[in-house]
């Protein structure tokens, strides 16, 4: 696995870089080690709270995991333990789904994952059907806001494209737009 350690906001030093690319060496016995694997780690530093992103590119996916703590390197210590929970994760439900490839055998090693540490339930609680009503982004968060969910799935009334309006965990809204069309029969 390739490292890239970017700071935003701090200087990151010989010994951050070196204790980060240690911390996330943990990640390696999930991959076969190859140049196709890409993990990129942003640190930045903010008035009383680091924040750590974690990226890894795969050719057939990407993990990502997000943690802000008073202490940098707790937060790359809860980042590195959340990517392997989604890596426990997915070994779980390619098994549950009579080992589907997935297309990750170049790339990701589930079966060096131990099988101790899976214990997260993914079973699907609820399913719901919704009827997409046009309208604009800003119906879709007074609507969103008002049912307290995190994120809404409408159709775009300027354009006709399936969108999702979501919270972002740094502020703000952010917009999903699908790039295909609807049938127009609704």
């Amino acid at each position: 696995m390739k490292y890239q350690i970017v700071g935003h906001n701090i200087k990151v030093t010989e010994a951050i870089a070196s204790d980060i690319e240690k911390k996330l060496g943990r990640m390696d016995k999930y991959f076969i080690i190859n140049d196709d694997v890409l993990c990129r780690a942003v640190v930045s530093s903010h008035p009383g709270v680091d924040k750590v992103e974690v990226t890894i590119f795969t050719p057939q996916m990407t993990f990502r995991a997000e943690e802000r703590n008073r202490d940098l390197y707790a937060a790359v210590d809860l980042a590195v333990d959340k990517l392997e929970g989604q890596m426990r994760k997915l070994k779980t439900r390619n098994e549950k789904h009579h080992n589907a490839p997935f297309g990750l055998g170049e790339t990701i090693a589930l079966e060096r994952i131990d099988e101790d540490t899976i214990g997260e339930d993914d079973t699907i609680v609820r399913t719901k059907s919704i009827a997409l009503s046009p309208m604009t982004l800003d119906e879709a968060i007074t609507r969103m806001e008002a049912l307290g969910h995190s994120f809404f799935i409408y159709l775009d009334a300027d354009d006709g494209h399936v969108s999702v309006a979501y919270k972002r965990l740094d502020g703000g809204y952010g917009v999903i737009e699908v790039e295909n069309r609807l049938k127009e029969d609704f």
